[in-house]
């Protein structure tokens, strides 16, 4: 039997990790000299991802503007920055203050129609979206989507912002039609506004090919990743932070179309582009040994995959909590080893840690969940569990069918699985209607669906500006 993860091929799957690149306001700068300076250093290194020596600025600058009024934006513009760069740097407890402190400040002496008062409110959407906090982070989204376009009309660079961080809530929320639509909005207006060759016209493209590659959409995808490769390494050089993002998701979609060779390039690159710029113990170093430990669970290094994943497993933990989706990724990649091991118990108990944190988090009917169901039914089946691996299956089977469409190869991956349960259950007839079904859709949708399957959606780390 052969059941996969949303996040994976055929043959058990192991989460892929992705890298969402999202977008925070610009900084203005105020009068006082020494202030501004400091605002200056700051943001030159942090967009050079020199995270260390923007944290000195912004805390000098800090320090300058607790010297200020409360009323004088400075303050307010300060903390925002501050926080925006612990966010980038994953520290998100140490972010969420200062946002709020900025919140505050903004609606007090502002008002409620304020640009300024938008930009914090987008980044404590992100700040909830990278905590898995869905729900909490839409009203800051929507909020500040308001603003800016009653302040500047509905095309302008400042929504165009927005729209692209709300995407990236509808695809981790696994509503990808509607991301892919809020992508080629912002994508249009950036190409409007900005030059073809701008950062943030090319994080845009990244998401957008993003959203293809998890719909199984490989052959758009791969072009417009590679702009946006192109776009990054020449705007923000090969060692940049949004750099190794795309070239993460390029090593994902290799993965996803098995050529394993491309995918070791790419995520090896990327992930030492990560440490160095990051430090080890941010999440989106966790994705990126996450994707390494993928590429050495296909090649058969069982031992390996399980270090790295158990690296990760640490990583998110620390960073994220332990009921983050990405927390449930890395326990289902390790009991995926544990049951090629037939370490079935130890296998199982992890199964279902991870999708109870699913469920609670994403809801009942995510990707996510019909991935971690197909797993847990495939522990089943090799127990000779039928009737327990039919149930999940079916579950499965409705939320992919649901979520992706019916010619979805994931969805071809459990017809499969589902045929082979219903054959050890003395129901060939009903088997045989299913395999039919997958091989019609892998008819339509050609090889490349055949040999790698979909990839699944989270893991996703946000980075860029």
């Amino acid at each position: 039997m052969t059941a996969h993860k949303s996040h994976f091929p055929k043959i058990w799957s192991i989460v892929l990790g992705v890298l969402f690149l999202v977008f925070h306001p610009d900084r203005a700068v105020g009068d006082e000299v020494r202030w501004t300076q400091s605002i200056d250093v700051g943001t030159k290194y942090h967009e050079e991802g020199k995270y260390s020596q923007a944290e000195k600025a912004y805390l000098s600058a800090l320090r300058e503007a607790e010297r200020f009024p409360e009323q004088d934006p400075r303050l307010s513009l300060s903390l925002n920055n501050l926080g925006f760069l612990h966010y980038d740097q994953g520290r998100y407890d140490e972010a969420e203050p200062l946002y709020l402190r900025a919140l505050n400040l903004r609606e007090r002496f502002l008002g409620a129609q304020h640009p300024d008062l938008a930009s914090t409110l987008n980044n404590l959407g992100e700040l909830y979206r990278a905590q898995a906090r869905h729900t909490k982070a839409e009203p800051f989204y929507l909020r500040a989507l308001a603003i800016r376009e009653k302040v500047y009309g509905p095309v302008h660079a400042e929504v165009a912002t927005v729209v692209n961080n709300l995407a990236a809530l509808r695809y981790e929320q696994g509503n990808y039609g509607q991301a892919e639509l809020l992508l080629k909005r912002a994508l249009s207006m950036r190409e409007t506004l900005l030059m073809q060759e701008h950062p943030d016209v090319a994080r845009t493209l990244n998401n957008l090919a993003e959203v293809y590659r998890v719909q199984g959409r490989y052959r758009e995808a791969g072009p417009i990743y590679r702009r946006a490769l192109t776009v990054l390494e020449k705007t923000l050089g090969p060692d940049h932070p949004d750099t190794a993002a795309v070239l993460n998701n390029l090593g994902s979609l290799c993965v996803n179309q098995g050529r394993y060779k491309e995918a070791e390039r790419f995520c090896q690159r990327a992930l030492a582009v990560l440490e160095k710029a990051l430090g080890a113990k941010h999440p989106a170093v966790a994705t990126g040994l996450n994707n390494l430990a993928t590429l050495h669970y296909k090649q058969g290094h069982y031992g390996e995959a399980k270090r790295l994943n158990q690296r990760a497993l640490a990583i998110r933990e620390s960073v994220l909590g332990r009921e983050h989706p990405e927390v449930a990724s890395s326990l289902n990649n390790l009991a995926i080893l544990c049951r090629l091991e037939k370490r079935y118990a130890e296998s199982e108990a992890l199964y279902r840690q991870a999708l109870a944190i699913w469920e609670k988090v994403l809801g009942p009917e995510h990707p996510e969940v019909a991935a971690g169901l197909n797993n847990l039914a495939e522990s089943c089946y090799e127990q000779g569990r039928y009737p327990e691996a039919e149930s999940l299956l079916q579950r499965a089977l409705a939320i992919k069918e649901k979520v992706f469409g019916s010619d979805h190869p994931d969805v071809a991956e459990t017809l499969k699985a589902y045929a082979q349960v219903l054959r050890k259950m003395k129901q060939k007839a009903n088997a045989i209607t299913l395999e039919a079904r997958a091989k019609a859709i892998y008819g339509r949708c050609g090889l490349a669906c055949q040999t790698q399957q979909t990839v699944d959606v989270h893991a996703l780390r946000p980075l860029g500006k």
